[in-house]
């Protein structure tokens, strides 16, 4: 099972608000299997060690790097944390506040100490779904499957779920009427199945909450609209798991997701590509960084796709003028990064991809808002 707790947009905008004299970014590919999570805390340790040395050759006050140093290797040595892991691992860090994010997606390890966090690790996180939960609904029963890149799926105890319609209604059958009479017939058994739908929803609201994570749903009509009609959730995915669910193992329905999963990304970056075509026309679009940097800067980027692996050194000025190959005030975290939290900061879709799925091929395409 991966332990997973992914950055929002939110928190993501937060931090790459942050500005200190001695923020750290780690990120390192981590294993779920607690029997070998020591070679990832000796990982964690190395790459720790590298930025707090950056701190310290950069003359960094030394009550900061001891906070920093204390920090970090009390998270080396907390047993309990090793025990649940993901695929990747994030630990943000400031002398004053440590931050650990669970990512279902494989990352290259790397260690920055800045000025500021490095962020677009981050950004892929949320933007390619690695991971999903299946809610496998029938009217005889129901099961939440969760759903990770590499790991089996495995159904997961969600508590206040009911077992199935009649027991949620307290019925023998859903075809039972009514003390009035009422319902009966084929409209009421929808009334008795949108009775246990928002059962269902109520004890997945308690699971689900503050996640992002999206939700599949695994049901046969007329059950899959009357679901979708009550559910609360709000990343609950357009696109079912047709037919009944109870003749599918929890491995088939993990096979199914993760193939929606793959056309929901493909199509997203079709229409993103066509988009991009579209706005190049009408003179909304670049692909150049210092034209990206003044219209990130005055709040014209309405999309951003960044390529995560790619770090151009250079810093960009209050006005959005570039100085490349000059660090800055960034300290080494490039071009690109501060781009991303200048487009963040003024509600841009931010997206973290790998660079041949980027318009041109280039390091970053823009989408803008207007003609800049």
């Amino acid at each position: 099972m991966l332990y997973v707790d992914l950055p929002t947009r939110g928190d993501i905008e937060r931090l790459s608000a942050v500005r200190a004299g001695a923020c750290v970014s780690i990120y390192l590919p981590t294993t779920p299997l607690t029997q070998d999570a020591q070679a990832d805390r000796i990982a964690l340790k190395n790459l720790a060690w590298q930025a707090l040395e950056a701190l310290r050759s950069r003359g960094t006050e030394k009550a900061q790097v001891a906070a920093l140093e204390e920090a970090l290797a009390d998270l080396v040595d907390d047993d309990e944390f090793w025990r649940f892991q993901a695929r990747s691992l994030a630990v943000l860090a400031t002398p004053g506040e440590l931050l650990t994010f669970r990512l279902p997606n494989a990352l290259e390890p790397l260690s920055m100490a800045a000025d500021r966090f490095f962020i677009k690790p981050l950004l892929r996180a949320i933007t390619v779904p690695q991971s999903a939960y299946v809610l496998a609904l029938a009217q005889g029963a129901v099961r939440l499957v969760e759903v990770s890149a590499e790991l089996p799926s495995v159904a997961v105890k969600v508590e206040g779920l009911p077992s199935d319609v009649a027991s949620a209604v307290g019925k023998a059958s859903i075809t039972d009427r009514s003390a009035s009479g009422r319902i009966h017939g084929a409209e009421g058994q929808k009334v008795r199945m949108r009775q246990y739908a928002r059962q269902v929803d109520q004890a997945l609201r308690d699971r689900l909450a503050g996640s992002e994570t999206p939700l599949i749903l695994a049901a046969a009509q007329p059950l899959d609209a009357i679901f979708r009609s009550v559910c609360s959730y709000p990343h609950l995915v357009a696109e079912s798991i047709a037919g009944n669910p109870e003749l599918l193992s929890d491995a088939e329905l993990g096979q199914a997701s993760r193939a929606l999963l793959d056309r929901l990304h493909r199509g997203d970056m079709e229409q993103l590509r066509e988009q991009f075509e579209a706005r190049s026309a009408q003179g909304r679009t670049t692909t150049d960084i210092a034209q990206a940097a003044r219209a990130a800067t005055f709040g014209a980027i309405g999309t951003l796709l960044v390529d995560i692996d790619d770090v151009v050194p250079g810093h960009i000025d209050d006005e959005g003028r570039v100085s490349f190959g000059d660090a800055g005030a960034a300290q080494g975290l490039g071009v690109v990064d501060q781009i991303a939290a200048r487009a963040l900061s003024s509600g841009a879709r931010v997206l973290g991809l790998r660079r041949a799925d980027i318009p041109g091929g280039t390091g970053l395409a823009a989408i803008l808002r207007y003609a800049f």
